[in-house]
């Protein structure tokens, strides 16, 4: 019987971890998770800050209701490998017997943060409280990563495997069998099932739109199945110690995920808005499979020049996230005074001057998005350079 080796670290770093208060110094890291990561956060901004949003491609623009676009896929994409990264973290402590309520105390204290800094960047910069947004991409990042994490201390694996099916179950019979007055079924629109209703009885007043919100409660249900998926991944991902087998079982059970998806799509529509156990199952699939592919580039071809960005990118999720969309909102609300006289946003005036001077909409819009993800790496380059990992 041959002896169990490690799996291959993808690139770890030399160097060993230190900390000093938010800021991680050097620390193992893993190349092609970061790689994804990268990916999905690169995306995610692209998809967030067009230089018009009416004339966003399709591809880049979410699907009005049912079905799915290449932009519904980077969310459950990066909540895939938030789970996938709280196995390797919060797993292992755990297998190396550290306290259970430290580590508890400590992802309350993390989650606590990263919702805080998702209300304070949905109010910047007015913070009109009386109408602030309270859900977000970062707060639900936070409740799936809370969720999670209890399954994670408390359950084996086993028990991680039935908390999955039964988060997507019980948001499922809460869709389908709580009648909505007025509506002849939970999809027929974002504002004619429970989900809408819990969200408006208890956020009234503080939603993205008049009665309903994309990163309502509701949807965290499954959305924490999803991230549950990523830590199982993640679990099988650090014991299996060969890259091939690795790669082929990840191909395969994504593959199997997404035609599971697509099979349950005429009776469950796959939704985002609602984040429906099709769509959870469906990008499950979809994140399965890049993380596999990512793999495959980098760990078993070799190919890591295209890589770089990317982990920059995914070295510092949060910090890249939380500047870009910080850039984004200084300039649509930075009023400047053209040469004609009149009163424009920056961003109008950026757009106007460059990007509408050398394409037709949608490319202009689609070259601002992809010079302002680009103009990013500057700083997180130099992060990266350096080390320096900003962490919660």
């Amino acid at each position: 019987m041959r002896p169990r080796t490690k799996p291959e670290p993808l690139a770890a770093r030399e160097s060993p971890p230190s900390e000093r208060g938010f800021i991680t110094l050097a620390g193992p890291r893993y190349v092609a998770l970061d790689a994804f990561r990268g990916i999905a956060i690169a995306a995610m901004i692209l998809v967030n800050t067009p230089g018009a949003r009416e004339h966003r491609i399709a591809a880049l623009r979410h699907a009005s209701w049912n079905g799915c676009t290449i932009a519904d896929l980077i969310f459950p994409a990066f909540l895939f490998i938030v789970g996938v990264a709280l196995w390797l973290s919060l797993g292992q402590a755990t297998g190396r017997g550290a306290p259970r309520p430290q580590l508890a105390a400590k992802v309350l204290r993390r989650a606590a943060l990263i919702f805080a800094l998702g209300v304070l960047l949905n109010g910047f910069p007015l913070f009109e409280w009386s109408h602030l947004r309270i859900p977000g991409i970062l707060q639900r990042i936070a409740l799936c990563y809370l969720l999670a994490s209890i399954f994670v201390l408390t359950c084996g694996v086993r028990g991680l495997a039935v908390a999955i099916g039964a988060l997507l179950a019980a948001e499922t019979a809460l869709l389908v069998l709580v009648a909505v007055p007025g509506a002849t079924d939970a999809f027929q629109g974002p504002e004619a099932n429970v989900g809408a209703v819990l969200d408006n009885l208890l956020l009234h007043r503080h939603l993205l739109h008049e009665g309903w919100d994309p990163e309502g409660l509701l949807g965290t249900l499954s959305a924490t199945a999803t991230t549950l998926a990523g830590v199982l991944a993640g679990r099988y991902w650090i014991r299996t110690p060969r890259p091939e087998q690795r790669i082929a079982t990840l191909f395969a059970i994504g593959t199997l995920c997404v035609l599971a998806g697509l099979a349950l799509a005429p009776w469950l529509p796959i939704n985002k808005t609602l984040w429906t156990a099709s769509f959870a199952i469906f990008t499950c699939g979809v994140s399965l499979g890049m993380l596999g592919l990512c793999s495959w580039l980098l760990d078993v071809r070799g190919y890591r020049t295209w890589a770089k960005p990317f982990v920059v990118y995914g070295s510092n999720p949060l910090l890249a996230f939380m500047l870009s969309e910080l850039g984004d909102k200084v300039l649509w609300t930075w009023m400047v005074t053209t040469p004609d006289g009149r009163q424009r946003t920056m961003h109008t005036f950026i757009y106007d001057a460059v990007f509408l001077r050398v394409f037709s909409d949608p490319y202009a819009s689609l070259a601002y998005s992809l010079v302002y993800v680009a103009l990013w790496l500057l700083p997180l380059g130099l992060l990266y350079r350096y080390r320096i990992f900003v962490k919660l």
